[in-house]
Order: structure tokens, then sequence, then C-alpha cells
């Protein structure tokens, strides 16, 4: 399969016939498209299940080797993949514009500034999260043995990535499993199919070994084969939490561990001493970046009453300045959505609000002419009634809540479905941790939000209907391994006090074990009397092993 299976992308031989469709499926082919022109951009070949086994299988014979590799020998490969992107992160912010539709300031700042952190973080790290961990006994009758943890390989993961985030979500994920001596085979979006390929070009740049990651392109009828191949020992998908429940389902079967990165509701809680020259372009940008399409993307805000008239006046302002358009163009803050589906469901969700009664400050409808432009929108009195108040909407659209008081606006937060990440502005930071603890979610970040995204030592991942499982920093690499526990007993040709043969003095040495080691203090001296004078204690106890690791467990 060479070194990483790279099947062809071909560019758009001629853009003037676009279809209605963002993706389709074609004579086996998948046709990509720029939804800021509607203009095809590139094809790929679509595998098959046939593609799926033979990815599958030669990820298994990779793993062998790749996984017998020194954690250290692993890294660096991720150097030279960290170098290749660093080498190319114009070129890859420019795809990333053309065929997903963010701006390349966000395709570099969300997407490929996070995903080389991460690599120098692993390069630095993962040795040391990765190595084996002595663990001293916490029974004190197990004090004769030496345990520790190994972190070993789990073998091939199935990585399964979204077009929102087509080059940030996927390239984290698979460095994370290939350190941990994982191989990979990564189902790219049918609608960003060509930054999946531009990933599997990195890894053969980097040099690695063949089989180690695979990217293949399937099409909805195809798709499950990955997700129940029982060769996969992992899966990792990312993606609306509809899907996520059938790769959940299906991966059941035999059964495959999963990571289920899905959907979000982000609150923002706005307190009456935040500092608004922050808290407003903060919640504007995290509301409007990627024009919505994020998972974490602030899709409520929360107002204490005294601060609202002015968050909602420079909000407004700020929102009105954003330019829309293009995404190539440097001078762009929103682009288009992705996909013309998404661009229905916001405008769906605008529509069934202003029905029941919100009121538009700003934006409100798709623009006109090609592409799938939303402008950039602000929502106040919404309710729970509305759509989109309980749904994901993944779009440019802020909605406002005004409420009379913090206790309201945590109540009101911890209402959603979903619990991926929160966030609290405040000039109070006690005030704000006592909040934090209260908010259901992944991660709360104060002053900020979804900070921790590009945070390589944070954990990401949610609760409720945003999923399990997490990625990222240290919970992200065991997430990634089987952790096995190997216990040695270093005492040769003795037996323990629980073995046969059964008698009294079996039933006598353990009831006075109990008492003694964790009774209560003033009982102690009479166990310790009795089990001294059981010949089984000195046949099947190390009285001086246990004495000398006594202290501990006091």
């Amino acid at each position: 399969m060479g070194d990483v299976l790279l099947v062809e992308a071909i560019p758009a031989a001629d853009a003037s016939s676009a279809p209605s469709e963002a993706v389709r499926s074609h004579e086996r082919m998948l046709t990509s498209f720029n939804p800021a022109t509607g203009e095809p951009v590139g094809y790929v070949p679509l595998v098959g299940r046939e593609g799926v086994d033979a990815a599958v299988t030669a990820a298994r014979e990779a793993q062998t080797d790749w996984g017998a590799l020194s954690v250290t020998e692993r890294t660096r490969y991720l150097h030279r993949l960290r170098l290749q992107i660093v080498e190319e992160a114009e070129e890859l912010a420019r795809l990333i514009s053309t065929e997903q539709g963010k701006p390349r300031a966000d395709a570099l700042s969300i997407e490929v500034l996070p995903a080389a952190t991460l690599l120098k973080y692993l390069e630095r790290e993962a040795r040391t999260l990765l190595a084996p961990r002595r663990v001293v006994p916490r029974q004190p009758m197990f004090a004769s043995k030496r345990n520790n943890y190994r972190y070993e390989p789990l073998g091939v993961i199935a990585v399964i990535s979204p077009w929102n985030y087509p080059f940030g979500i996927p390239f984290q994920q698979v460095a994370a499993a290939l350190v941990a001596g994982n191989t990979v085979v990564l189902k790219p979006s049918p609608f960003t199919p060509l930054i999946g390929q531009k990933i599997a070009e990195l890894g053969r740049l980097a040099g690695l070994p063949a089989g180690v990651l695979q990217v293949l392109h399937l099409d909805d009828a195809d798709a499950p084969a990955l997700v129940s191949h029982p060769a996969v020992d992992k899966i990792i998908f990312t993606g609306s939490t509809a899907t996520g429940r059938k790769v959940m389902a299906a991966a059941a079967v035999h059964p495959t561990p999963v990571i289920l990165e899905l959907g979000g509701k982000d609150p923002a809680l706005v307190c009456a001493d935040a500092d608004l020259d922050r808290a407003v372009p903060g919640i504007v940008w995290y509301a409007m970046a990627n024009s919505g399409q994020t998972c974490a993307s602030i899709e409520t805000v929360y107002l204490e009453r005294p601060i609202a008239e002015a968050f909602i006046r420079r909000a407004v302002a700020e929102v009105q300045r954003l330019r829309v358009g293009n995404p190539l163009d440097p001078d762009v803050e929103i682009g288009p959505l992705t996909n013309e589906r998404q661009l229905q469901i916001v405008e769906e969700h605008v529509a069934d609000a202003v029905a029941k009664g919100a009121e538009v400050l700003v934006g409100g409808r798709r623009r006109p002419g090609p592409g799938y432009f939303f402008e950039p929108t602000v929502l106040t009195r919404v309710d729970r009634s509305m759509r989109i108040m309980n749904e994901e909407t993944f779009g440019p659209v802020l909605p406002i809540v005004v409420c009379d008081s913090m206790e309201e606006a945590v109540q009101l937060a911890n209402e959603s479905l979903y619990g991926l990440t929160a966030s609290i502005w405040t000039s109070n930071l006690d005030r704000a941790q006592a909040l934090a603890q209260r908010i259901r979610a992944g991660a709360v970040n104060i002053n900020d939000h979804a900070c921790n995204w590009a945070e390589p030592s944070a954990s990401w991942g949610g609760v409720g209907h945003s999923g399990f499982g997490r990625t990222h920093g240290e919970f992200g690499l065991v997430e990634m391994v089987n952790i096995k526990w190997i216990s040695a007993d270093i005492r040769p040709g003795e037996l323990e006090a629980w073995w046969y043969p059964y008698n009294e003095g079996t039933l006598h040495l353990l009831r006075n074990a109990v008492r003694f080691l964790f009774g209560a203090t003033e009982r102690r001296p009479y166990a310790l009397a009795s089990l001294l004078l059981n010949p089984r204690t000195y046949q099947r106890v190390n009285l001086v092993r246990l004495a000398m690791n006594f202290r501990q467990w006091l």
C-alpha cells in the first residue's frame, strides 16, 4: 500500500458547472466543492468495503513493528511531522479556506497552530507520560509485591473526522494514537476529502512506515464497514450526536471501545462586574469564528441584568463590523458555512425563533449570491420553546438571555442536554471558581472560552449529549493505550495466608487481620495479640516485611 495510503486528489478541470449539492459521489469518485463559490475543487477515488479490509489488514500488520519502537523513536516521526506542518502552514491554511470555508486567519489560529503545539507537547512529554509507573501496594498483606502500570498500544485505531475542523481535529487525534504505538485508519468527512489527503501526504513526507497511517474515502453506504470491522481496536468519532449513536451501536457488536466527541451548546455567563472590553470581543469571536461551526462555539449568552444593556449594545456594534466574504481574502472575518444542509439548519433555527417572539438585532438572513453565507446574527428575547435554545445551531448566531442573577444563569445553562465547555466572565475570580464547579461541562474557562482546545496539556471532551472520552493531554494519551497492571511477588517458596488448605486457623487469622489492619485504634492491640498467638500467622505472613511497611497503612 506504499508508505502511507494516499490516493491522488485530482484537481477540478472544469469549475464552470457546479452541482447543487456540496458533495457528490459519481462513478466511485468523490467531488469536493468550494463552499464560497460552489465550484468544484478536486476529486478523490472512493475505496469501498474492499478498501476498508485492505487498509485495516495493512494497519494490523504494520502495528507490530510500529508498537515495538520506543516512545522516543516514535516522537522523532512527530518531530518531522511538525517541521513539515510549519513548512506548509500557509498552503494548509489556503486549502482549509478553499475546501471548508473558514478564513485563513481562523485556519491558522484554530487548526494549524494547535496541531503544531500538540506535536511539540508530545515530543517533550509522551516519553514521561507513557513510561511504566511503579505502584506501592496499599493492601498491607501485599507488602512483598512489586507492582507497576504499563501503557501498551491498543492496536488499530479508526479515526472518523468531521468537516468543521478537517485538519486540526483528526491530526491531533492521529498524532496521539501514533505516539502511543497504534496504527491509524483515518476516514475524513466527504465534505473535506482534500484536507484528509493532505494529512496523508504529510505522513508520507515525514517518512511514516508502510501501513502506519492510512486515509480512506468512503461513501455513506460503505462507512459502517470501518466502524464495525472486527480488527479495529478503538474508534474515535467526532460529529453529530445522532451519528454518534449509530457509531456506538455498530461498535457494540464486537464490542469495540469508542471515544465520542459530539455536539455542543456552550453557554457564556457574564457577571455584572465583567470587563466588557474583554468580554464583548471575546464572546463575539467565540460565537462567530469559523462561522459558528465549532462544537465549542458560544451558542447562548446569559447576562446579569445590570450589565445587559451595555453588553448588548456593544455586541451588536462588534457584529456589525464583521466582514463577510471569500475566506481567502485576508480582511474577511466570516466565511461561508461548509455545506447547504448546515445553512438550511441555521435558517430554520432563526426562522423558528423569530416566529416564536425572538428579536433580530443584526443579521438574521442568508446572503444572496453564490456560496453558503449567512449574516452574523444577534438575537434577544429567546426562550426554551425555540429550537435555537435546545438544538445545536452550528452557525454565526448569538442568542442572548437576560437573567436576574447568576443563580438563574447557572440553572438555565445546566438545562442543556449538552455539556462540552462553558465560560464565566467576571472580575471576581473567587466567585468564578465557585460558579465553575456548578456548571455541568467537560471544561469551564474564566474570562476566556474553549482555550483548552489549543492547550495541549488540557483535556478535551464533554458530558451528556456532547459525548464521552477525552482527547489531548495526559488523559487523551491514556485513551490510546491498554493500561496493564503487572505484579510480581518476591517471596520464593512462601504461601499466601488465604490459600488452601482452610482450617479454623485460617478463619482466625483473617478475622483478626481485618480487625488489626482496619479496625478502631483501641481494638488493634487485642487483634495483634490474637494474630501473634496463631501458628498460621507465622506459616503464611512475612511479619518482618509487614512491620517495615505498616506505617504507610496507618
